[in-house]
């Protein structure tokens, strides 16, 4: 059962609130049962694929918990979401779950939630901002991320010593984009790979400006052999600029990073050559189980994939190519 409230923010925006409704559960928070952990989860938007799909799968994991979780998209307004994460406790809230729309203003976030603990997802704030059982960060390594795109690559290609690069960015300055692009930049290097990258720029998740910065790239009068996106969506609007200028996606690899429907068909059709799983499912889930514990005091010791410090929780990636992508479909 969901219900749809409408929540007004002192002159901000006018934002709604999908609120799943779990049944009772028979376990307290701290040993796995949330029938007392009410959560909040505040989202930038939910328009983006991964992120529908991991909204999705953290309103799904607390309702099969027992737990509530009120969804809130704040179009990306840091004021809004540092209004709803100072009054969460005064509101019944046990825990936050937060994609923050700035990963820099954590800081400014933890001071706000007071003695709420808050589970950053998808976007990673510095280590020096998250706290051991308190804030904390369940996503995936990004830089696994790049460094698999950049392994497939190297071994398609058979290991040469030189390539022409281009890399397509997610948004500036999002811990996604910086871990992805750095891991390829340097698991070339570390493999022998003088890779010259002959055009590089932010494309923002978008295909529609991947496909239009494409066109720019061939301006250039440049050869490339191998392009990586920091998502599928970028990767699928460069296949659809190479067919377009006439460049061919079988000898050229177009690595993306999600896995998504999209994706994943494209791979299917001989058109994308690899992507990532990005675990939406996992981390939606393993989220939701470090805010139930840290919500009753606990901690996430014994959750699946948490670090020794305590900090984070990485999920692991997965890789995805003509060989196996319909175990994804």
């Amino acid at each position: 059962m969901k219900k749809i409230i409408t929540v007004l923010l002192t002159g901000l925006l006018l934002v709604t609130v999908i609120a799943g409704c779990g049944a009772a559960s028979g376990g307290s928070a701290g040993t796995g049962g949330g029938g007392k952990a009410k959560i909040l989860l505040i989202m930038n938007d939910v328009t983006d694929t991964f992120r529908g799909q991991l909204a999705d799968a953290v309103t799904s994991a607390a309702t099969s918990s027992g737990a509530t979780v009120d969804l809130v998209e704040t179009g990306g307004s840091v004021e809004m979401e540092a209004e709803l994460v100072a009054s969460a406790a005064s509101k019944g809230y046990t825990a936050i779950i937060m994609r923050p729309s700035d990963a820099s203003t954590a800081l400014q976030m933890n001071v706000a939630a007071g003695n709420l603990p808050i589970i950053y997802i998808n976007n990673q704030p510095s280590d020096e901002h998250l706290t051991a059982d308190k804030y904390i960060y369940s996503g995936s390594s990004e830089e696994q991320a790049g460094q698999l795109q950049a392994e497939y690559v190297l071994k398609k290609l058979g290991n040469p010593s030189s390539l022409n690069v281009i890399i397509f960015e997610g948004e500036q300055g999002h811990s996604a984009t910086i871990g992805r692009t750095n891991a390829v930049i340097k698991t070339l290097k570390e493999n022998g790979c003088n890779a010259t990258y002959v055009f590089k720029d932010y494309a923002n998740w978008s295909d529609a400006e991947a496909e239009y910065k494409l066109g720019i790239f061939m301006k250039t009068g440049q050869s490339v052999d191998a392009v990586f996106c920091n998502n599928d969506t970028m990767a699928l609007g460069v296949i659809s600029g190479m067919k377009k200028y006439g460049l061919d996606y079988t000898k050229i690899p177009v690595c993306g990073v999600d896995a998504t429907a999209d994706g994943c068909e494209s791979i299917s059709s001989g058109e994308m050559a690899f992507t990532v799983l990005q675990s939406a499912a996992g981390q939606g889930a393993s989220a939701v189980k470090a805010a139930i514990a840290l919500g009753s005091g606990g901690t996430i010791e014994g959750i699946d994939y948490a670090t020794e410090d305590h900090k984070c929780i990485y999920v692991p990636f997965e890789s995805v190519d003509a060989s196996n992508v319909s175990q994804y479909k």
